[in-house]
């Protein structure tokens, strides 16, 4: 019988003097459709996927190809949105920036945009160009304390970012006299599909047009406001073009040659790989010498990846239109340093009551959590920020 991961277990594994190295997850997934079913891999700039030729076992002749479905950060990502979505039984810290002020953004857009969904965590531009009541956040306490954060200080992240501490930051977008502190993701997650039948298939098809308008009749329109347009060539105010009627949506128009979008693929097998690294995670420490709380914090930041993955992965998921996916077996493994064990993570109720345990203990070590628990922290944009979303969205009439 595989052991259960408690909180005892993570507080050892992630202490100072442990010579363990991590937790490692594979899951071999499946298609909706089943076996050899079709996925579709996330496409790059010039419809191209991540390929790669990666080893099956080390005894094999040669290596596999394969093609990433779904890669490092953008797992992340989902790792993050998923913390998000359960914010109220994970409890993690959340700033929102509140874009309510902006009433003119088309319905497409978010009304507000979450801490746990910026691309760059700690880091970001939009952190960067915000205010807390009223104040530059950067200027403001709070700010200064997470913008001045590292890993080895990493007391304002864990209390504010700490999913920056699981998947890394990079603080790049404040000048180069000013901080450039990076940190290593110490959590990888990774989605393959092995062994594809084909890579070069393309998405052929028609764009239909019941009444069949001819696309070549010329139109002048303004690209940024197609409601209104006119038949014929001559653009009279600034900013309109002349087309053909198809680029407003009319006619039949094919997609072929290089136009087709690269297709779903049918894999021989997929699997995703999810590791955390102890190794890395000793890197993180409050940057005092108070006792064991730095163990403290890195069993509260495992327990948060454990339970994120639980969330994100531990029933079907649906990474893009075409790559719906479910788990057919999943096996997880203590790696460490007299053997790997293998180990039974539970789920979600059982990772969620890990988090628990991990936040309380973490709290009892005098760890700082000010955001943990608390209601989001609501944040504006600055007048540059406004300026920059108007100019890419403005009223239109």
């Amino acid at each position: 019988m595989p052991r259960r991961i408690d909180l005892a277990a993570l507080l050892t594994g992630c202490a100072d003097e442990s010579h363990d190295d991590g937790i490692r997850i594979d899951s071999d997934l499946e298609p909706l459709s089943g076996p050899g079913g079709t996925v579709k891999p996330a496409v790059y700039e010039g419809g191209t996927y991540q390929r790669d030729r990666r080893w099956v076992s080390p005894d094999d002749e040669q290596p596999a190809q394969v093609i990433v479905i779904d890669n490092v950060p953008s797992q992340a990502n989902r790792l993050e949105e998923a913390l998000r979505r359960n914010r109220d039984s994970t409890s993690i810290p959340e700033f929102v920036l509140d874009l309510s002020v902006l009433p003119h953004l088309p319905a497409h857009l978010p009304r507000s945009m979450s801490s746990l969904e910026f691309p760059h965590r700690n880091a970001d531009a939009y952190l960067r160009d915000a205010q807390l009541n009223g104040e530059d956040f950067l200027k403001t306490e709070i700010g200064e304390a997470i913008f001045g954060a590292t890993a080895q200080t990493c007391g304002p992240l864990i209390a504010w970012f700490p999913q920056a501490l699981l998947y890394g930051f990079w603080q790049s977008h404040l000048g180069k006299k000013r901080q450039n502190t990076k940190h290593a993701r110490a959590w990888v997650s990774e989605i393959v599909g092995w062994q594809p039948a084909s890579t070069e298939t393309k998405v052929l098809g028609l764009k239909g047009d019941a009444l069949n308008l001819n696309t070549d009749d010329t139109v002048t329109f303004d690209p940024d406001d197609r409601t209104t347009w006119e038949v014929g060539k001559g653009a009279r105010d600034k900013g309109e073009r002349s087309d053909k009627l198809s680029e407003i949506g009319h006619g039949q128009v094919p997609f072929m040659g290089n136009d087709a979008s690269a297709a779903a693929v049918s894999f021989a097998r997929v699997t995703q790989r999810a590791t955390v690294s102890f190794a890395q995670l000793r890197r993180v420490s409050l940057g005092s010498d108070l006792g064991d709380e730095d163990a403290a914090v890195r069993a509260l930041l495992v327990a948060l990846g454990l339970h994120a993955h639980q969330l994100a992965f531990g029933r079907g998921f649906a990474l893009r239109s075409g790559a719906e996916l479910r788990a057919k077996s999943t096996t997880a493994t203590w790696l460490g340093a007299g053997g790997d064990e293998p180990i039974d993570l539970g789920g979600s109720e059982m990772t969620s009551a890990l988090l628990q345990s991990a936040r309380e203990h973490a709290a009892s070590k005098g760890v700082p959590l000010d955001g943990w628990a608390a209601p989001s922290t609501r944040l504006t944009p600055k007048a540059n920020l406004s300026a920059a979303i108007r100019s890419t969205w403005p009223e239109l009439a």
